[in-house]
């Protein structure tokens, strides 16, 4: 269907929804705009420019006001939905009544904003890349990136989508917001919505043939993914077991140890491989799990739902076994470590939650090591079993990344050997645009920045350090919303940044969460009615979520569709050499309170220095290619293992250069017991720098990868003592150079650029194809990829 008959088909559906009714002026305005873009759409074919951008506008445009009109005419619905929210809860009446002249107003902007782009480019103001449609049927995955058409890809779908409505259903599946298929477009239950999930497996070992059809029914044609949904277990199951709910985390409803556990989802796993072989909605993975975590300390908010309020015997004698391992059988070390008096290693007890002052202190490392491979054991056999009958299924877990960047360490994940283990790095990021609800006074990063983005390249680029080679799904993208933020008010600048700030870093593929909208505006059949104990936070989530914000999602298809149109240029500036690597060490992570916290402090210092930025582990070291890099800074890193100390010592030993910022650093092993040993000069060098500012170690770090740094001088004023723009720098392999500069910094940002020569550049605009000078303003979310010659 061509964009002037979806036009006429949804112009007759409003005619009809507004008969007997005057015409709302927001609407009518809308229409009038639309009218005009299409007359523009029509000129522009005619001088066969491409309108793809225009068309994706057009059908969000037409979309709103039907959606606005569903909203007017069902107040007391949608006042319902703002009711479940905890900050529009205070006054749902009142967003109900704003929310359709709220949506319209949107639509006119954007209508606006596109009818100006577009007349520029009928005019030769500006040039623009044609957009490059998905072919969602044939996507070629790589180790590198996702490939369309001969070219690299970045997609973009929503998570949870319209819950109800086939995968065929092209008002829900189409270009616009994403054609992504997946399993789960039926429900069971509130537990069910996706299609690989515990009730498949009946108690006499039989499969449920009718629920085997969300996995077989998925049409084989479209590019996707499956969820394993583990987040309770049937009835008969936990009859038949009492105890296989002990330790139970929020979103992974089981105990992980349990036999009874264990088998019953691996015959699930083994018959999902089977169904699944090989087809397309298997090409993005099976996601293991959905953010699973099992924090352990006291106090932590996840007890309250009752995780991980007691371990069962089952995880005590699996702690036992790893304790034995550990201290090879020697009761008397463990007995030392700990301050206790155990008979022997099956007698060994723990009190789980763990109490919080025994951070740093040998039984918390033990138990924070174990319960990360504990949870690594269930995802590898989890793995095995789905390719018992499905060799090299693909495969991620869906890690909330914020427990990489924060200080916790109770919650059971190994981020280095989860993304290690699977074929395709998973996780579920967030950003956020302004203040979170209930705020007392500024966050943190509102005093430098204009959002919240740390999260993001300070966790993707670990993982992309641990696993260069693999395409990164992040399939609950959490930049639009989060049950602390939502703004209805939410920046097209803002979504079109953080974006490409995550392609930036890796970002092959993504779902946001979450489109939730029937074709006819009303919302999925899950958040009619009342709601029940799970719901609550659903009918939460759609009040003032991208449902409701046709700037948003909009902004969303526009800055794919322009992603997609440099996608090998973005490809060349991320997948550049990063000589400079950042040491990181999980044993000082563990035993540390503020260890990431201090870690992140050095990254955001080189952040902004033109420099792509990478990590360093013992694995990384001994299992990659040295020359990849010139030099290891250790930071603030008090603990470590022997074996972490041994492969800075191996670098070095083949010629590596390691600086270190004080002699604290590797001064003790993961016990707390002091190192007599220091790293030594041989073949490479160890640079004692005998201090911690970070000043200082920018400079002589810097110093030693100088012949690695740009040919570029990017120069920064913004009215603060802190830079805001972040860029790279990679050879345009025709001659020059291309640009990518992100000002995430909350003021507006007067640039100069200039080669390292001080030869004046010619710089382009590549998205618009208009001549900048050398020097320009960028504003607070501003983005720019642009190309530099003599």
């Amino acid at each position: 269907m061509n964009y002037k008959q979806l036009t006429f088909l949804s112009l007759f559906f409003l005619i009809i929804l507004s008969c007997g009714k005057e015409r709302n002026q927001y609407e009518v305005e809308a229409l009038n705009k639309i009218e005009k873009l299409e007359s523009l759409m029509a000129t522009a074919k005619a001088k066969n420019l491409d309108v793809t951008r225009e068309e994706t506008l057009l059908w969000f445009s037409n979309e709103f006001i039907k959606f606005a009109n569903w909203d007017e005419n069902n107040k007391d619905q949608v006042e319902k939905a703002f009711g479940y929210d905890r900050f529009y809860k205070k006054d749902p009446a009142k967003y109900a009544n704003e929310l359709p002249n709220h949506e319209r107003k949107k639509v006119i902007e954007i209508l606006d904003k596109g009818i100006a782009q577009l007349q520029k480019v009928i005019d030769g103001s500006i040039v623009r890349r044609p957009a490059q449609k998905v072919d969602w049927g044939n996507i070629e995955v790589t180790d590198k990136a996702l490939i369309n058409k001969g070219k690299p890809v970045f997609l973009h779908d929503y998570f949870s989508k319209t819950v109800g409505i086939p995968l065929t259903n092209k008002d829900v599946y189409n270009d616009h917001l994403g054609n992504m298929h997946h399993g789960g477009e039926n429900l069971y239950d509130v537990h069910q919505d996706r299609a690989i999930n515990p009730w498949l497996l009946n108690q006499d070992g039989t499969f449920d043939q009718e629920r085997l059809k969300l996995l077989t029914n998925i049409p084989d044609t479209n590019v996707g993914f499956l969820y394993l949904w583990n987040s309770g277990l049937p009835d008969w199951l936990k009859e038949k077991d009492s105890t296989v709910q002990v330790g139970r985390s929020l979103f992974m409803g089981m105990d992980i140890d349990n036999p009874n556990v264990r088998k019953h989802w691996g015959k699930i796993a083994n018959k999902a491989g089977e169904l699944t072989k090989g087809k397309k909605v298997t090409q993005l993975g099976f996601v293991l799990a959905n953010e699973p975590h099992w924090f352990a300390e006291k106090g932590y908010w996840t007890q309250k739902f009752g995780e991980m309020n007691s371990i069962s015997i089952h995880t005590l004698n699996k702690f036992r076994t790893w304790l034995s391992k550990q201290y090879n059988n020697n009761i008397k070390e463990l007995n030392k470590n700990w301050e206790s008096s155990f008979k022997d290693f099956n007698s060994v007890e723990i009190a789980i939650p763990i109490d919080k002052k025994f951070r740093g202190k040998p039984m918390w490392y033990d138990w924070c090591r174990f319960a990360m491979a504990r949870s690594l054991d269930w995802f590898t056999y989890i793995q095995n079993e789905l390719r018992v009958s499905y060799p090299n299924a693909p495969t991620s877990v869906k890690m909330q990344p914020r427990y990489f960047a924060t200080d916790y360490r109770s919650h059971g994940l190994d981020f280095e050997a989860l993304t290690e283990l699977t074929s395709i790095i998973g996780d579920d990021a967030k950003a956020q645009a302004s203040r979170s609800f209930g705020a007392k006074k500024p966050e943190p990063w509102e005093e430098k920045y204009a959002y919240s983005w740390e999260e993001i390249p300070f966790s993707y680029d670990f993982m992309e350090s641990v696993a260069p080679d693999k395409i990164h799904f992040n399939s609950e993208t959490h930049f639009l919303s989060l049950t602390k933020w939502k703004d209805l008010n939410t920046p097209t600048d803002y979504v079109r940044s953080v974006f490409w700030l995550a392609t930036l870093h890796g970002m092959d593929a993504s779902t946001s969460w979450f489109w939730a909208r029937d074709p006819d505006g009303s919302p999925e059949n899950r958040l009619e009615g009342d709601l029940d104990f799970w719901d609550p936070g659903l009918g939460g989530a759609y009040a003032g979520s991208a449902n409701m914000q046709p700037q948003m999602v909009n902004e969303i298809a526009q800055v794919f569709m322009d992603m997609n149109s440099f996608s090998e240029e973005i490809i060349a500036l991320r997948n550049q050499r990063k000589p400079l690597r950042f040491f990181y060490s999980e044993t000082s992570a563990i035993n540390k309170k503020h260890h990431m916290t201090d870690f992140f402090d050095l990254y955001e210092s080189f952040y902004f220095e033109g420099l792509p930025m990478a990590f360093a582990t013992e694995k990384i070291i001994k299992k990659q290619d040295n020359s990849n890099w010139d030099a290891i800074v250790v930071y603030q890193t008090e603990y470590v293992t022997d074996n972490e100390f041994n492969a800075l010592q191996s670098y070095i030993n083949q010629g590596g250069t390691v600086l270190v910022d004080s002699p604290k650093s590797l001064s003790k092993n993961e016990y707390g017991k002091t190192r007599k040993q220091r790293l030594k000069s041989t073949k490479g060098k160890v640079i004692q720098l005998n201090t911690t500012d970070i000043k200082e170690i920018k400079k002589e770090s810097l110093a030693i990868v100088a012949g690695d740094l740009p040919k570029i001088k990017l120069k920064e004023s913004n009215g603060t003592e802190h830079k805001g723009c972040t860029w790279r720098v990679v050879k345009n392999p025709k001659g020059g150079y291309w640009v990518n500069i992100l000002n995430i910094g909350k003021n507006d940002a007067k640039l100069n650029l200039s080669f390292s020569d001080n030869k004046k550049p010619n710089i382009t605009n590549m998205l618009t194809g208009e001549k900048l000078n050398a020097e320009f303003n960028l504003k607070p979310s501003g983005v720019l990829l642009i190309e530099i010659t003599e």
